[in-house]
């Protein structure tokens, strides 16, 4: 006669399941609600480095060797990992740096502002610091940017708080656009490429178009965005973020890899299959081209690689412009306005 299971035997088999799974998904969390901070001992600000070697051990160094984490604090009570990424057979410079990882990271998740931010600088995970020029110029793209608190903390003693205001004191003119707010760049797809369709669809091309709409280039005016489908069908996206100081510019590729390492829970970049840009036509700055080699060079080596060009649509823009407050339609001739 055959034995019943053991149904305890069974639950406590599925318990631990569970819990493999649930570790599984916490090594590669790089966003945490105000609680599950709290649970890794951030209970306030100056605990930001209770979440450090969690961020480095999440970073991509292969050409570097050198793991750089930083973690974040916004006013919505979440906590962000940074990380820094390379890129195996591509020179330093299109490196992400984990600040700008932290920082893209926000935007893709619609956060408003960023109020603490601790980065390691020892390979201990010991001893915080400021950020390079290059990230504090980075960091200067956000309207609360000079409010910003940076930790230092020497080893073995205690952390302490200063404002970027200190390390970076000229301001954006009064009137810049800035990173973080909420826009749209009213961009349509241009020639055969066709309409687009819901905003929830999982076409590339439509997640692309999503992406370059979010895309921050007000000096340029070149928006453009990436998406990309790994082999298992799961796609991520993201998108230009340009600096006043050009160097620290942010191309739409990296974003979309920012999306990448934080959803993608540990795979490999070979495992891209397929990635569409979105530019505007004639643009300044096109991305092509960079693009094209970055995926190349990571990417599985038949990754398909289209680029579809757009253009404003006027009378959106105009409605947009109008709605937002930007521009006052009630007077003057806005028919030939240019975008």
């Amino acid at each position: 006669m055959a034995q019943r299971p053991n149904l305890l035997s069974h639950l406590q088999d599925l318990v631990t399941k569970i819990k493999n799974m649930t570790m599984a998904q916490d090594r590669y969390k790089f966003v945490f609600t105000a609680n599950e901070a709290a649970a890794e001992g951030v209970t306030e600000p100056i605990r930001l480095p209770n979440l450090i070697r969690k961020a480095m051990s999440l970073a991509r160094a292969p050409i570097s060797k050198y793991k750089v984490g930083a973690v974040g604090r916004t006013s919505s009570g979440r906590v962000y990992l940074g990380v820094n990424v390379d890129f195996p057979g591509l020179p330093l410079h299109h490196s992400i740096h984990a600040e700008q990882f932290l920082v893209t990271n926000l935007a893709l998740n619609s956060e408003k502002d960023l109020c603490e931010l601790a980065v390691a600088i020892s390979v201990d995970g010991k001893e915080f610091g400021t950020p390079c020029g290059h990230c504090r110029q980075f960091l200067m793209e956000m309207s609360n940017a000079l409010d910003i608190k940076i930790m230092s903390k020497p080893k073995h003693e205690a952390g302490s708080f200063s404002s970027l205001r200190h390390l970076l004191p000229n301001v954006l003119p009064k009137g810049s656009p800035f990173l973080l707010e909420k826009r749209d760049n009213c961009l349509t797809l241009s020639g055969p490429a066709g309409e687009i369709c819901s905003s929830d669809c999982s076409h590339l091309m439509c997640k692309a178009l999503a992406a370059a709409n979010n895309s921050f280039s007000p000096y340029t005016e070149s928006p453009s965005g990436v998406a990309l489908l790994d082999n298992d069908g799961k796609w991520y996206y993201g998108w230009y973020i340009e600096s006043v100081a050009s160097n620290p510019s942010f191309g739409p590729v990296q974003a979309a890899l920012v999306d990448f390492v934080t959803r993608s829970r540990g795979k490999r970049f070979n495992k891209i299959v397929r990635a569409v840009l979105v530019e505007k036509n004639n643009a300044i700055v096109s991305q092509e081209r960079t693009a094209k080699m970055i995926l190349d060079t990571i990417a599985a080596p038949n990754c398909d690689f289209k680029v579809f060009h757009c253009s404003v649509d006027g009378a959106k823009r105009l409605k947009y412009l109008r709605d937002t407050l930007v521009i006052d339609t009630s007077v003057g001739d806005y028919t030939g306005l240019h975008y």
